[in-house]
């Protein structure tokens, strides 16, 4: 009886992991009109419960959310950096459809409950 209620809060918890990380892909896609104000929001949930998911398969997905952010983060300020001599211009909308593929194809991963490959 026990092993089973220990199951039911693995299920529980799996699901409320779940949610969390979609919230986090959509606290990301949020920043595209927040200015990425809600991109933060998303990187400091996954400082703080990146714990949580250690070994379960949302950990790939915890990883994308990082991998994204800095990656974007770093091509952001290239771009904004090269704005002048007009070629940010071009990285500047190279980096916006690059995120909007990344949040993309987390969310449809999660949603069909599979692992982000790398």
């Amino acid at each position: 009886m026990t092993d089973r209620n220990y199951d039911i809060d693995l299920n529980n918890s799996n699901t409320k992991l779940t949610q969390v990380t979609m919230l986090m892909y959509l606290l990301m896609a949020l920043g595209f009109v927040t200015g990425g104000l809600t991109t933060i929001a998303a990187i400091v949930i996954y400082y703080i419960k990146r714990e949580e998911v250690s070994g379960s398969w949302l950990e790939s997905h915890f990883r994308w959310i990082r991998n994204t952010f800095w990656y974007g983060l770093m091509w952001t300020i290239i771009a904004a950096l090269t704005w002048l001599i007009l070629l940010g211009w071009f990285t500047g909308g190279v980096v916006t459809v690059w995120l909007i593929y990344r949040v993309a194809k987390g969310v449809i991963y999660l949603n069909d409950n599979k692992q982000m490959i790398f």
